[in-house]
């Protein structure tokens, strides 16, 4: 059986009419609220936001995600997830300042 717990997922993001759309190559949900998600993928963070967000699917096992709601942007941080929580913790407090 392989392994996923190394970097060989690939990321892809796909949105249909900016009304729902499905992640892959997602290792983590950090948080999420009706307005604003935050996933650490193999891309680095990504933070989507917009309006009544709801995580429909999630299976981390797979790093697949599927969002359903008005989603108004996407953005990246260069900063890859680290396995120690701290990277996470000062890289939300920067998003966040």
């Amino acid at each position: 059986m392989e392994d996923f717990s190394t970097n060989t997922r690939m990321h892809k993001v796909s949105m249909t009419n900016r009304r729902s759309c499905a992640i892959s190559g997602v290792n983590d949900v950090l948080s999420f609220d009706i307005h604003e998600i935050l996933l650490e993928t193999e891309q680095g963070m990504l933070m989507i936001k917009g309006d009544d967000l709801h995580v429909s699917r999630l299976t981390l096992d797979k790093g697949e995600v599927d969002v359903d709601g008005r989603i108004d942007s996407f953005t990246y941080s260069d900063v890859a997830g680290g396995s120690g929580g701290h990277k996470s913790e000062s890289l939300l407090a920067k998003l966040f300042r």
